[in-house]
């Protein structure tokens, strides 16, 4: 494709303008070659596009001017990754019903189907079209899924859940496991209580590897439109994500936590149960709390605060073995 052409697909501004460099595929700015795209959204890399033999750089529109021909974009992330969709080509899966399957006489799946070996689809199951379920897939009975279904390998989806148009669900994505509902009798041994409830999820969510999404005992646990939870995440009974909400690998949320809409939990955040955190607040990695957040927000640390607040308090953190010296010293002269 001329580079003149991927500018124009991407919307992107070129420079300079008519550059006529014939581009083969993208890669990292490290390895791209002379007929290969990249990009530069990291303030860290930007020394290598001066370096880069690169054909050509996806840069943001305020960046300094290069050799290398650039493609002038408000997001070159973004703009990269449409770049990666227009060369890199997706495995297709054939229509139709492998003969290993099990698919119960009474589901109904739309048209342009294609289901994998050994998958399993229950009872009174509904699926749109287009969807691909791929090998050991597993369908309980009384499941309502959308068009463009698209489940990888020993994802499971539990009985009576309902998911939207567009769901990716990847391997060992579990949706509607039981909610973690126990309680001791008065013998003090712990009683199961009943998970009746369902999950419903919203069209265009992802759900990546391992990750789960438990039913609660009555009523649902629910994921709002287009959001993304990451790898081994655990969301709990009765949790409410707002659209377009981001959960980053290893978060963990208890029973009934409320997340608004575009809120970011990063990497192994916890969030005790019935907790409430507003739209767009954002938790830093491996921060825990166990109190509303208001909408908005940054915070950091467990029990987690305000970011700036947190940082103060890390920095004081390394001098506290020489402000105790300090104090004991002030102490042994009074005395």
């Amino acid at each position: 494709m001329k580079l003149t052409e991927l500018a124009s697909a991407l919307g992107a501004r070129l420079e300079p303008a008519g550059a006529e460099a014939e581009i083969t595929g993208v890669a990292g700015i490290e390895q791209a070659g002379p007929t290969q795209l990249s990009f530069v959204a990291n303030p860290h890399y930007a020394a290598l596009a001066k370096t880069t033999k690169a054909a050509a750089l996806i840069v943001a529109e305020d960046f300094p001017a290069l050799s290398t021909p650039t493609l002038r974009t408000r997001n070159p992330r973004l703009a990269f990754g449409r770049a990666l969709e227009m060369f890199y080509h997706p495995p297709r899966y054939p229509e139709g019903v492998h003969s290993t399957a099990v698919v119960d006489e009474s589901a109904r799946i739309g048209a342009h189907a294609s289901i994998g070996a050994y998958v399993v689809v229950g009872e009174d199951v509904e699926i749109g079209e287009h969807c691909v379920l791929l090998p050991h897939v597993v369908i309980y009975r009384g499941a309502r899924i959308g068009d463009h279904f698209f489940a990888h390998a020993h994802a499971v989806v539990r009985e009576y859940c309902r998911l939207g148009d567009g769901v990716t669900l990847q391997n060992g994505a579990v949706v509607g496991a039981d909610g973690f509902g126990f309680e001791k009798d008065d013998a003090g041994r712990w009683h199961k209580i009943v998970q009746s409830g369902t999950v419903a999820v919203g069209d265009q969510v992802e759900i990546q590897a391992n990750s789960c999404v438990d039913r609660p005992s009555i009523g649902e646990t629910r994921l709002g439109r287009g959001v993304k939870v990451d790898n081994l995440v655990q969301v709990g009974h009765s949790c409410r994500i707002g659209d377009d909400t981001l959960l980053c690998a290893q978060v963990g949320l208890a029973g009934s936590t409320e997340i608004g809409r575009g809120a970011i939990l990063a990497g192994q955040v916890g969030v005790a149960g019935h907790c409430k955190i507003g739209d767009n607040a954002i938790i830093t990695a491996q921060s825990g709390t166990h109190n509303d957040v208001p909408a908005g927000a940054l915070i950091s640390g467990s029990p987690a605060i305000d970011h700036k607040l947190w940082l103060r308090c890390v920095a004081a953190f390394a001098r506290l073995p020489e402000i105790a010296r300090a104090v004991r010293a002030k102490e042994e002269g009074k005395g």
